[in-house]
């Protein structure tokens, strides 16, 4: 059961996001219609600054929630798997809300076979396609193990492990897949607000980003501070994508995603 301080912090997050601005407690009291007094909301609130949930710019001002309080807000209400999405809705409301959406078609390709010709070059068939690479003794028995795995678990590992032909022949083939981004305009603001350079940007617009990321969200090991990336598999018209949702903490998410899913 969620308790008065929990309840208390919740409420000021989801006034926060809904009006973007400081929020008093006769404000909060309210606008939700709170049993607890103002004395008492101020109480919490404090508590709640002392433990660096909850800021305020002077005395007289209204409380907002701090990064950390919205990082620990979305990581509750976003831990959900996603089905169908629709396209269009995605157009709108990414829009509408100010985000950046990135989609990439999934194609469940797989390593087949491996072919030493000659001990001097390999070819390695997958489910649709085939590249050819340059043979090794260390190369063939590492490929070997790698029999069965998807095309983008190949990808990630042979970059680890510096097989960098491989990774390149591969990743192209990656490129080629179905890409789309929806308001590309929110992520140019981000990039040039933080200075991002040539080759992140272009991580972003060719779709690599999305090749590395497992489902989950993602902070400041791959955004700037403040902002949020939301990573999921669903499906697009029976097709299988990666869909990154990319914006800053404080926009409504749980809005977003119940106008984009279809039941």
């Amino acid at each position: 059961m969620i308790d008065k301080k929990e309840f208390l912090l919740h409420s000021i997050i989801k006034a926060y996001i809904e009006h973007l601005e400081p929020i008093g407690s006769t404000q909060l009291k309210s606008m939700y219609d709170i049993a607890y007094s103002p004395a008492t909301i101020r109480g919490y609130f404090k508590k709640l600054g002392d433990e660096g949930f909850l800021a305020q710019e002077h005395v007289s001002s209204g409380r907002t929630p701090t990064t950390e309080a919205l990082k620990l807000y979305w990581s509750n209400k976003l831990n959900f798997k996603l089905d169908f999405v629709d396209r269009r809705a995605i157009e709108y409301f990414s829009k509408d809300l100010g985000v950046a959406v990135f989609v990439q078609e999934q194609k469940s390709d797989v390593l087949k076979d491996i072919l030493n010709v000659e001990n001097r070059y390999m070819i390695l068939e997958f489910s649709t396609f085939a590249i050819t690479v340059k043979y090794s003794d260390a190369l063939y028995r590492f490929l070997s193990d790698m029999q069965g795995l998807e095309l983008v678990h190949i990808v990630n590992i042979s970059k680890q492990v510096g097989a960098y032909e491989i990774y390149e022949k591969v990743s192209q083939h990656l490129q080629n897949k179905n890409f789309h981004i929806y308001n590309t305009k929110e992520f140019f603001s981000l990039a040039l607000k933080y200075n991002y350079d040539e080759n992140s940007i272009n991580a972003f617009l060719k779709g690599n980003i999305l090749d590395s990321l497992e489902e989950g969200l993602y902070f400041e090991d791959l955004i700037p501070e403040g902002y949020i990336a939301i990573c999921h598999n669903c499906k697009i018209e029976n097709k299988e994508i990666k869909m990154l949702v990319v914006g800053e903490l404080s926009k409504d998410y749980e809005y977003f995603y119940n106008k984009i899913s279809m039941v």
